[in-house]
C-alpha cells in the first residue's frame, strides 16, 4: 500500500518550470535518495509534499494517520528557546493531551452523573495515550537523544541562537528522532555534521524500519543508506532501483542507448529526406516519395536532453605573499568564554590546510579571529605581508533582495552585463537563475553565486568555511579540481575527507586544542 501518492505534479516560479507532470509513489520500508543538480527542485518537492507549498497542478495524497517528520535546513529556531525546549517540543501533541486532561478534571467538579461518566471515559483514553507514548519519561528521552548527538555537553539550557550551523542541525535532527514519525523527510542532513555524527546517522538510517526520503550530495553517505534513487532532471522524476553507484551505471547505459537510437533515427531521417527531394518531382517515383514523406510526418522524434553546462571554477591569483601567511602567539579564541587553549600557530606560503573536528569547537571562530573579524580573548594574530584574502562564509546573510546579477555587480562595478552573466554561467547558473533574486535560489545555487565572487577576485590565500555544503556532485568535483590547481595557500573547514584528501598538505585537528568537552 502506498504511504504517499503524487500524481501529475506541475509547478514553477514565474516563467521558470520546476516540474512537469511528475508522479511519485512511496511504499512502506523504502529508503529513497532524492538526487539532482542544484536548482532542479528537490527542496521544492519536499515543500510540496509536506504541504508548506501549494503546487500549480496535481494531487498529493498521504495515507491516513501517517505522522511525517521533516528535517528542513531553513527551519527558524526562536530566540530565547533553550535546547531542552526545542527537543521537548517533539512531544507537543502529548502536552496538548495533558492540557485536555486537566481541563476535563476541572469540569468534573460540576458535572452531572452522565457527563461524569463521559469525562471518565475520555480521561481513560487520554491516560492510555500518554502512557503509551512514554509521556512521563520525556526528560529522560530528551537527555538520551541529546547524549547520542553530543548536545548534552553544550548544556540543554543554552539559547539555540548561540549555536553553530552543525549544532543547529543536530538539535533539529534530535527533535525529529524524538518525534518518532512514521516517515522521515531529510533535506541534506549531513551539512555541517562532523564525521562522528555522520557515522551515527548512517547507522541509524541503515537500521530504520520505516520509509524515508533523503536529499543529499554526499555520495558515500547515500550509498550506505538508500535502496532506491529518484533522479530529478529536466522537470522529470525517474526511479532507479539500488544505491547511487547503481544509478550511475544504469543512467549511463540508458543515456548511451538513447544517443545510439537518436543517431540511428537521424541517419534514417536524412536518407528519407534525400529520397523525397530527389524523387518527388518525377512521375514514376512520386508515389514512393509521398510514401517516404508520410513516414517522416508520422515519425515520433527522439529528443536528447540538452547537456547542462558543468561549472568551471578558476581562481584568479594575486602576487606572491611573504613567507608567513599568519602567525599566532598564545591566541585564545572565543566569545564570552574561551573555545581554545593558548595557540601558537604558523601557516606558511603554499600550505593547504584542512581544519577538522566536531561541531562547535571553534573552527569558524578561528577563521574569523585570523581575519580580524572577531577580537581574540587573549594573545595575538599577525597576518603576513602582501596578502590578498578570499573568504567563503558558511551561509549568505538572510533577506537579500538583490538578483544574482546585482549581487556580482556590487562586488565588481566595472564589469559589463555580458561579463557578469558569463561569470555566473561559468559557475553553473542558467539564465533563469541569473535573473532571479538570490533569496529564491536553492542553497547550492547561492553557494555558486558566492563562489563566483571569490574566483573573480585576485587572491593568494583562501579561507573557506565548509564550501562543499549544498553543492551538487559536478560543482563539488569542479571546486576540488580548482583548489588542487590553485597556486596560493588554503585554510579550509571541511567534514568531507574525500574532498580534501588528494590535495591538502596538512590536517589540523581542532579537537586537540579545544576547551569544549566533546
Amino acid at each position: 500500500m502506498s504511504i504517499l501518492n503524487v500524481e501529475n505534479l506541475t509547478h514553477g516560479f514565474g516563467d521558470r518550470a520546476i516540474f512537469t507532470d511528475v508522479s511519485f509513489r512511496l511504499l512502506k520500508g523504502e529508503h529513497i535518495g532524492l538526487i539532482g543538480a542544484n536548482g532542479e527542485g528537490k527542496s521544492t518537492f519536499m515543500s510540496i509534499i509536506t504541504g508548506s507549498l501549494m503546487p500549480d497542478e496535481g494531487k498529493v495524497e498521504w495515507a491516513k494517520n501517517v505522522r511525517v517528520g521533516y528535517l528542513d535546513q531553513h527551519t527558524v529556531l526562536k530566540e530565547g528557546m533553550t535546547l531542552r525546549q526545542v527537543l521537548a517540543s517533539a512531544f507537543d501533541f502529548l502536552f496538548e493531551l495533558e492540557r485536555q486532561m486537566n481541563d476535563i478534571c476541572d469540569k468534573m467538579g460540576e458535572a452531572s452523573e452522565k457527563e461524569l461518566e463521559q469525562y471518565m471515559e475520555e480521561l481513560g483514553t487520554i491516560q492510555d495515550l500518554l502512557t503509551m507514548h512514554d509521556f512521563y519519561m520525556i526528560d529522560a528521552k530528551v537527555e538520551e537523544v541529546a547524549r547520542a548527538l553530543g548536545l548534552l555537553d553544550l548544556g540543554l539550557d543554552r539559547d539555540v541562537t548561540d549555536l553553530s550551523g552543525g549544532q543547529r542541525t543536530k538539535v533539529l535532527l534530535g527533535k525529529l528522532l524524538l518525534e518518532k514519525p512514521d516517515i522521515l523527510l531529510l533535506d541534506e542532513p549531513t551539512n555541517y555534521l562532523d564525521a562522528e555524527h555522520i557515522t551515527w546517522l548512517k547507522r541509524y538510517l541503515t537500521e530504520y524500519e520505516n520509509a524515508f526520503i533523503l536529499i543529499s550530495h554526499n555520495i558515500p553517505f547515500l550509498n550506505s543508506v538508500v535502496n532506491l534513487i529518484y533522479h530529478m532532471d529536466n522537470q522529470k522524476l525517474t526511479r532507479y532501483v539500488g544505491d547511487y553507484d547503481k544509478f550511475q551505471e544504469v543512467y549511463a547505459m540508458k543515456k548511451a542507448q538513447l544517443e545510439a537510437a537518436y543517431n540511428r533515427q537521424q541517419k534514417e531521417i536524412a536518407e528519407l529526406k534525400d529520397f523525397v527531394s530527389r524523387n518527388k518531382a518525377r512521375v514514376s517515383t512520386r508515389n514512393m516519395a509521398m510514401s517516404r514523406q508520410k513516414k517522416l510526418d508520422k515519425m515520433e522524434l527522439i529528443e536528447l536532453a540538452g547537456e547542462k553546462a558543468k561549472p568551471e571554477f578558476l581562481f584568479r591569483e594575486a602576487r606572491t605573499p611573504g613567507r608567513y601567511i599568519f602567525q599566532t602567539s598564545e591566541l585564545v579564541i572565543g566569545y564570552d568564554e574561551p573555545l581554545s587553549s593558548p595557540l601558537t600557530l604558523a601557516m606558511e606560503r603554499g600550505q593547504k590546510i584542512a581544519l577538522i573536528g566536531s561541531n562547535g569547537i571553534g573552527k569558524t571562530t578561528l577563521l574569523k579571529s585570523i581575519l580580524g573579524l572577531i577580537p581574540p580573548l587573549s594573545g595575538t594574530v599577525e597576518q603576513g605581508d602582501y596578502l590578498h584574502i578570499g573568504y567563503f562564509e558558511q551561509e549568505m546573510p538572510s533577506g537579500i533582495e538583490t538578483t544574482c546579477i546585482e549581487e556580482i555587480w556590487k562586488e565588481f562595478p566595472s564589469m559589463t552585463q555580458y561579463e557578469v552573466r558569463s561569470a555566473l554561467a561559468k559557475c553553473g547558473l542558467t539564465t533563469k537563475h541569473i535573473e532571479s533574486k538570490v533569496k529564491v535560489l536553492s542553497g547550492g545555487e547561492q553557494a555558486k553565486v558566492r563562489l563566483c565572487k571569490l574566483i573573480n577576485r585576485e587572491t593568494n590565500i583562501l579561507l573557506l568555511d565548509e564550501p562543499t555544503n549544498h553543492l551538487d556532485t559536478d560543482a563539488k568535483d569542479a571546486l576540488k579540481q580548482a583548489l588542487q590547481d590553485y597556486k596560493g595557500s588554503i585554510l579550509m573547514v571541511c567534514h568531507e575527507p574525500d574532498f580534501y584528501a588528494d590535495w591538502a598538505t596538512d590536517i589540523w585537528d581542532c579537537t586537540k586544542w579545544t576547551t569544549r568537552i566533546i
